[in-house]
């Protein structure tokens, strides 16, 4: 196994750990999200549900929330995983949140091998189209 292999196995089994913390009352799909950040740091979420279902946090927002809560940084990889530890793909909302806080060349862990953020969220509308 290569180092880069070694980092992947350690980041899905960090957003699998993170996503048995989820509150998922409702749908019962506990998610867990975990990235390696430019500086080295390891940050995590997992899903928050709300009976008011449009106030759901995705395990997403909560990994953006850590990065920004343990001192900023830009994202390098990324992967998120479902409540059998199987790793799936983030939701378009997820989608735009990753990339606005995506370093050059993010790679994103999906269920079809790894793939860099412009594969995942093609043409992606960000902070230079507000110029």
């Amino acid at each position: 196994m290569t180092e880069v292999d070694e980092d992947w196995s350690a980041l899905q089994a960090a957003a699998t750990d993170v996503m048995r913390h989820a509150y998922a009352p409702y749908s019962h799909y506990s998610v867990g999200a975990a990235a390696r950040v430019d500086d080295g740091r390891l940050v995590t979420g997992c899903n928050v549900e709300n009976a008011a279902y449009g106030v759901t946090l995705c395990a997403e927002c909560g990994l953006v929330s850590q990065l920004w809560a343990t001192g900023g940084g830009k994202l390098t990889r990324f992967v998120c995983v479902n409540g059998d530890g199987d790793v799936i793909m983030p939701c378009g909302r997820c989608r735009q949140l990753l990339s606005e806080h995506a370093a050059p060349g993010l790679l994103v862990m999906t269920p079809e091998g790894v793939r860099t953020m412009a594969d995942v969220l093609p043409q992606a509308f960000g902070p230079a189209d507000l110029g």
